[in-house]
């Protein structure tokens, strides 16, 4: 297929901001019910500013976006490995790149094919890792993946957040204090896993870039600088203080022994309950108004905290947004 068919690698953005995103998505390609046309359609119903195309274990789907985005959409072209262990997204491929899928767990495999995708600048996602069918439960050590999908949105219709999301976010935050102190934390995403019309966008990643396009937003990704939302009525923003310095999520603070102020400002969810996490687990816990626009503030020290991330639930308790954490120091 004429390389022109791919889908630009650019899109025209706002400079460097926030950008929501959708990184795991299917159409006709592979076994979704939507074509492009209207998945680029649903993403821009939704307030996104980008999406991945991830069919299973095929690059057909990836010739076939152009015609249906503008400058507004950047489509990053990728593929969901469906090994029979566990699957895994590979984000930022080449045009027509396929990796191999054909391995499990016990064939010591794994690691040529992340090298295969980090060799051309992508981005290797453990998928789903809870999933509640055969091939769906990942198997695979983390090692070597440079994020987790912990929300992963699939049956969002009916259960907006599930147990194995929970199970997925638990195990994640049990890793997180052994893996900052060794300095090589994994970030988390969510995505919606869409197959169905009104799906796409539930959840999504809020991705702090340099620009809108492929290299700047898998930048965002791989550092963390990211947060999940259940759709793009939520905004929030996460930030700790100490003195004049100030960090924002997926940064590192360094201090000089002063007390930090952490922040939190949410709108979009009514009767929301903010937690705050570190590396000693839940440590405070605030409930902001009924009016759905809210700020709550916690204070510690870099002695007290390695890190801290939020969580913010519904009353009824299934999520609507979490972040990754800043990192203190």
């Amino acid at each position: 297929m004429p390389v022109t068919n791919f889908p630009p690698l650019h899109a025209a953005g706002r400079g460097r901001g926030w950008y929501r995103g959708d990184c795991h998505v299917h159409s006709v390609y592979s076994d979704g019910e939507l074509t492009p046309e209207q998945l680029a359609a649903g993403a821009r119903a939704a307030g996104l500013d980008f999406i991945a195309t991830t069919e299973h274990n095929t690059a057909e789907a990836h010739g076939a976006w152009a015609p249906h985005i503008d400058r507004d959409l950047l489509v990053i072209l990728g593929e969901e490995v469906t090994t029979e262990t566990g699957h895994w997204l590979a984000l930022g491929i080449e045009p027509g790149q396929v990796v191999d899928w054909e391995y499990r767990a016990r064939d010591g495999l794994i690691d040529r094919h992340l090298a295969e995708v980090h060799g051309v600048g992508g981005l290797c996602v453990a998928a789903h890792p809870h999933a509640p069918y055969p091939t769906g439960d990942f198997r695979y050590p983390y090692q070597g993946f440079d994020a987790v999908e912990v929300w992963n949105g699939l049956w969002s219709s009916d259960r907006p957040w599930s147990a194995d999301n929970e199970a997925a976010l638990a195990e994640w935050g049990r890793s997180l204090p052994a893996d900052v102190r060794q300095g090589r934390w994994r970030p988390v995403m969510g995505n919606s896993d869409t197959h169905l019309a009104g799906q796409i966008g539930i959840p999504h990643t809020v991705v702090f870039a340099e620009e809108l396009s492929t290299r700047a937003i898998l930048a965002g990704i791989r550092a963390g600088r990211s947060w999940i939302a259940e759709s793009a009525t939520v905004e929030l923003s996460l930030t700790a203080t100490a003195g004049e310095r100030g960090a924002e999520v997926g940064e590192h603070l360094k201090t000089l022994g002063e007390q930090v102020a952490v922040r939190v400002r949410l709108r979009g969810v009514r009767s929301a309950t903010v937690s705050f996490h570190t590396d000693r687990g839940e440590v405070h816990r605030a409930a902001l108004p009924d009016r759905g626009t809210g700020v709550a503030e916690w204070f510690t020290t870099a002695q007290e905290s390695a890190f801290v991330r939020i969580e913010i639930r519904h009353p009824h308790g299934h999520m609507a947004a979490f972040t990754n954490p800043i990192i203190l120091s």
